[in-house]
């Protein structure tokens, strides 16, 4: 029964994928109902792109994906006599339309950047390389002279007029 539910979840993620990028080219069936629910004042204006899952806030999402899946499931119980129509087929094809859909809006969002903004970004990609490889070079030459103040400080010896740490502490009167 849980690999039904896995692969019931992988199809209703594609499934919302799918009704996400049908919406965004044609809302046709939202616009059907719109006009069959609202008067002339309250409908939706003609250059609306507003679907059903189509920029659609998350709660009425989701009471239109679950009406959708509730009308599915008792159409099948009455077409199949067998119970397999459960409650945890049911939440999880509705959680992953939902996740269908917002993976979909992410992967459309993506492309408009892209599309948009793709030769300030291949910019952006090159000066952060250049910035990176300066960075380096910079660590390069810094790690240098640490390394050449380090030996010169082994080579030089130390100074003979100064005293010692027990010296010192003699002439305080501590030893």
């Amino acid at each position: 029964m849980m690999s039904l539910e896995i692969i019931l979840f992988i199809a209703s993620i594609l499934f919302g994928m799918l009704m996400y990028w049908r919406e965004s080219k044609s809302n046709k069936i939202y616009r059907f109902f719109n006009t069959l629910f609202y008067s002339k004042a309250l409908q939706m204006k003609p250059e609306s792109k507003k679907g059903f899952v189509y920029r659609q806030s998350f709660l009425m999402r989701l009471v239109y994906i679950a009406a959708l899946f509730l009308i599915a499931i008792v159409v099948a119980r009455f077409i199949i006599p067998i119970d397999l129509a459960t409650i945890s087929l049911f939440a999880s094809s509705i959680f992953g339309t939902l996740v269908g859909t917002y993976f979909a809006h992410l992967v459309f969002k993506s492309s408009e950047v892209l599309d948009e903004q793709g030769a300030s970004l291949a910019d952006a990609v090159s000066d952060t390389v250049e910035k990176g490889k300066d960075f380096i070079k910079n660590l390069e030459t810094e790690d240098a002279r640490v390394v050449d103040a380090a030996k010169g400080e082994i080579e030089k010896e130390p100074n003979p007029n100064k005293k010692s740490a027990r010296e010192r502490l003699k002439d305080k009167g501590y030893m």
